[in-house]
């Protein structure tokens, strides 16, 4: 399995949400088997999502579509503070 990690500020939680779930159709047409996403304790206005794919190659092209058709348009990332910070992880243990 692989992880694409993102982590990013946002201005609201409830603006960001809505917007996240616009794009669950293309998350699953992109391959995305599984998604988590967290906030830390005591702050609000960060997230950290994790989006699961089978391979690399998958993740990859999915964080291209991120970068070019979605966090680049204030209307379909409205709530967006900054720059996401993105890293693609291989599973290599789990329990």
């Amino acid at each position: 399995m692989v992880t694409l990690h993102i982590e990013h500020a946002i201005t609201d939680y409830g603006t960001w949400k809505q917007a996240f779930d616009r794009f669950a159709d293309m998350r699953r047409d992109s391959g995305v088997v599984h998604h988590r996403v967290h906030r830390p304790a005591g702050d609000p206005r960060y997230v950290l999502i994790e989006l699961d794919f089978g391979t690399a190659a998958e993740a990859e092209k999915f964080l291209d579509i991120l970068t070019t058709r979605v966090w680049s348009i204030p209307a379909n990332a409205p709530a967006l503070a900054g720059t996401p910070q993105t890293k693609i992880l291989d599973l290599v243990e789990q329990t």
